[in-house]
């Protein structure tokens, strides 16, 4: 997950500051005080930071309080390096809208049939959208169109006055847009959707999928009631990925039933089964998988209450740990519990959730795997397998994108798949 970017919030009233305006205390405002005699006497301000740029797209408006004697206001995005005395559209590696002509200005003085006049009263908004590499405008919330997205790297939303009395104020979003901006974010996630759905996937080969899926990590009932299911209606995958499936199928019982004894909080009998069958996996009694199971069985006593025996376990069993580097802040976190009186409701009740008890599950599941004598690479399940590569294909189209655009979330893509399907079937 990246780091949330900070936007816009102001105009720049630091540096390069236009001659021929006035900037309002709040900073939200600007006024053309100018006499307006040649091409250089604009009043041009842009926002205090950049457009913020890992994101589908960004917005903002600006409301023409007043347009003056000529109307020549203007509204785009400008270059950190961008001359402060020329409209946004009329210096190289500059975009901008004109109010009087209704023409778009893509980096020269010559501009280009765009969209209808702006003028008093109107509320023109300007944005970039990452996905598409594109600029848009809009004017009284109407998508007016778009124009290609020549300009590379941090780009900050600009406004400029040309005559007198003009005066504008800007929307960085602190108010409601005129334009429906998130619905229009939502239109761009589903035009990317559509396009994903139209993909033609065979069923044999995502059942071989999820089939690979369930057997990695030994959900051995579901595999088989779903193989069960699907014997007579799917045609068989190919030798390869069958290879794949008998592969993962390794120690498959074995592994059910570990996950089984950690789901339900039984992690003695877990360690116990691990001495028994896999005494390699915990003949290191400062090993992840040993490390892992001792948390957790901290972690269950603390679920019942048994808070003097969870110290003592504690002080036996996960003091070792402490002074391990790789173990240390999950270990404070786990006497951290002892400390609140309600510890699900606190910082690290995360702890206290079955998700917890997923993790270790999935870590004993792997480390059994590990152990195949004729596996070759089982850490990764084919599904994840593409789920890297889709991963690794997005970094590298944001790359080419000057790095610019939404970041991949599998979260944010399962979540809204989730809510199209119920607001679809009215089921979960």
């Amino acid at each position: 997950m990246e780091e949330e970017e900070e936007s816009p919030t102001e105009l720049n009233t630091i540096n390069g500051l236009s001659s021929f305006v006035v900037i309002s205390p709040d900073k939200l405002s600007l006024k053309y005080t100018g006499v307006s005699q040649h091409g250089h006497d604009v009043g041009v301000v842009q926002a205090n930071k950049p457009a913020p740029c890992n994101r589908i797209a960004y917005y903002f408006e600006i409301y023409v309080k007043d347009a003056g004697v000529k109307g020549r206001v203007s509204i785009g995005f400008t270059t950190d390096s961008f001359r402060i005395a020329r409209h946004p559209g009329w210096e190289l590696n500059t975009c901008g809208y004109h109010g009087d002509d209704g023409l778009i200005y893509l980096g020269k003085r010559q501009g280009e049939a765009f969209g209808p006049t702006y003028t008093t009263g109107d509320t023109v908004g300007g944005g970039i959208n990452y996905d598409s590499q594109e600029f848009f405008f809009t004017v009284n919330g109407t998508l007016v169109g778009t124009v290609s997205k020549y300009i590379k790297g941090p780009l900050f939303p600009t406004v400029a006055v040309h005559s007198q009395n003009e005066e504008v104020t800007v929307n960085f979003g602190q108010e409601k847009f005129a334009f429906d901006f998130k619905g229009y974010e939502s239109s761009e996630r589903n035009k990317q959707q559509i396009a994903i759905e139209k993909i033609s996937i065979p069923s044999n080969m995502s059942l071989g999928l999820v089939k690979n899926y369930l057997l990695h990590y030994g959900y051995e009932e579901t595999f088989h009631a779903l193989d069960l299911a699907t014997n007579s209606t799917v045609p068989p995958i190919n030798g390869t990925q069958e290879d794949g499936i008998e592969d993962t199928s390794y120690a498959l019982h074995e592994r059910k039933n570990f996950r089984q004894l950690i789901g339900k909080g039984e992690i003695d009998a877990a360690l116990a089964k691990l001495r028994d069958c896999y005494p390699q996996l915990v003949q290191n009694d400062k090993s992840e998988v040993c490390f892992l199971l001792h948390c957790q069985k901290f972690i269950e006593l603390v679920r019942i209450g048994a808070l003097e025996e969870a110290v003592k376990y504690g002080r036996v069993e996960l003091a070792k740990f402490l002074g391990l580097a790789a173990f240390q802040v999950i270990v404070e976190d786990c006497f951290a519990l002892l400390v609140y009186e309600r510890p699900q409701e606190s910082n690290v009740g995360y702890f206290l959730e079955e998700s917890q008890r997923e993790v270790v599950a999935d870590a004993v599941n792997a480390a059994i795997l590990s152990t195949n004598p004729n596996g070759k690479n089982q850490w990764h399940f084919h599904l994840e397998t593409l789920l890297r590569q889709l991963t690794a294909c997005c970094l590298e189209l944001r790359s080419l994108n000057d790095g610019q655009g939404e970041a991949f979330s599998l979260h944010r893509l399962l979540t809204t798949t989730n809510w199209k399907r119920t607001k679809k079937t009215g089921k979960l």
